[in-house]
């Protein structure tokens, strides 16, 4: 009677489990396979966003065990098993039952359980030894497959196309932040975003982004980012205030994701409240810092070469250079990094920061972000989405970095 509003291919699907078999015989070593429990990671493996338990056996079928939602699975899902389940107590009969029986350790992706379940589960599994597994998960992830990137090419697009050409004609100084805020959702709803932003980090929240105006950019922020803002309400710290208001001479800073068919871009575009003649030294010498790193992390990010080399050179520049002080954010609001994977969620394995060793593939995706903090003014910066290719990173969120603009 119904059919899917869209499913992922099988050999799609394939693909993503078997990287992440190859990736925890590494990790997890003597596990015989590994347990889901986040909705998004099992959207990941199974094409549908379940409520309940994956279990990705090293060899045999995979079972898709769900406490809710067992029709609609079956729509959209390719997996051959796909189970109603009750108790934990009742998932390695049920595995049993489907020819994919647990074996005696078993890895978990500890991320998608509170302390409260990860303890229910011990407890109903207590025959069977349980260890991480997150990391598997990560890699696999972690490089993009063609259709993967075919989805985040579009999504920039419209990205750029919303932040670059349309808003500007929608706002002007004189607004509040929060008037910018309902502007840019009515821009990046006409082109298709689909009206949520996934975070990784445990807690961690984002509702449509930042828009910061002015010495907001400084605001001391909670948020894992190096632009401040003011916010809603400290019941709401994210987008903009209604107090805040864009005066003349301000920069305004955009840090806005956009979301495709279940995957991110990430944008910070930077705005100039008059005449380009009259942007202030300071401030356009900070941002063409940024500009000029991102192109030099955007030249240099190909294959081999590993994300704490470019970080190191970004800090080795701004220390050199007398940028330092507000690189990446300014006291509290200052970040250990320069930019970040990037997929399902805006924050994805690995972070462009110190100790992050393991080599750039191609098809992996960064959101790279420099920006600087200029004191008693404002923030600016730039932040793009780009894919690692043979020679390089290639943006995919438009290719024009300069401020914009608006009288």
């Amino acid at each position: 009677m119904f059919e899917a509003t869209a499913t992922i291919p099988l050999e799609e699907l394939t693909r993503r489990q078997d990287a992440i078999r190859t990736h925890l015989q590494t990790v997890a070593p003597e596990a015989g396979g590994i347990l889901v429990f986040s909705r998004l990671n099992i959207y990941y493996l199974t094409g549908t966003f379940g409520q309940g338990v994956f279990w990705l056996p090293l060899s045999g079928d995979p079972v898709l065990m769900l406490r809710k939602g067992v029709e609609r699975a079956r729509l959209e899902s390719g997996a051959k098993h796909i189970v109603p389940f009750k108790s934990y107590s009742a998932l390695s009969n049920i595995c049993a039952d489907c020819g994919s029986p647990f074996t005696k350790t078993i890895a978990a992706v500890m991320a998608g359980l509170t302390w409260e379940l990860g303890n229910l589960l011990a407890a109903k599994l207590k025959d069977y030894t349980i260890i991480p597994g997150d990391h598997a998960v990560a890699l696999g992830k972690m490089v993009k497959s063609e259709y993967e990137l075919e989805i985040m090419r579009r999504c920039g697009a419209k990205h750029h196309k919303c932040l670059h050409d349309l808003l500007p004609e929608q706002i002007h100084p004189g607004m509040t932040e929060r008037e910018i805020s309902h502007k840019a959702w009515e821009v990046f709803f006409s082109e298709g975003h689909m009206g949520i932003l996934r975070m990784q980090a445990h807690g961690e929240e984002c509702f449509l982004g930042h828009v910061a105006a002015g010495d907001s950019g400084n605001y001391p922020s909670s948020f894992n980012g190096p632009l401040g803002l003011r916010g809603e309400h400290p019941g709401s710290p994210l987008m903009g205030s209604a107090t805040k208001v864009w005066k003349e001479g301000e920069p305004l800073m955009l840090d806005i994701g956009f979301q495709l068919e279940g995957y991110h871009t990430d944008k910070t575009q930077a705005y100039f409240a008059g005449p380009d003649s009259a942007i202030p030294d300071d401030i356009r010498k900070a941002h063409d810092f940024c500009v000029e790193m991102q192109d030099w992390v955007c030249a240099n990010g190909k294959p081999g070469v590993t994300p704490s080399e470019l970080y190191a050179y970004c800090i080795d520049q701004a220390q050199t250079r007398g940028f330092i002080d507000g690189f990446m954010g300014l006291d509290d609001n200052k970040v250990p990094f320069v930019g970040h994977g990037i997929g399902l969620t805006i924050d994805e394995f690995p972070p462009i920061a110190d100790r992050f060793d393991l080599p750039l593939q191609v098809g992996m995706t960064f959101a790279v972000e420099p920006k600087q903090g200029v004191r008693g003014k404002a923030m600016v910066g730039v932040e793009n989405t780009f894919e690692v290719t043979e020679d390089g990173m290639r943006c995919i969120s438009g290719d024009s970095y300069e401020m914009v603009p608006v009288e």
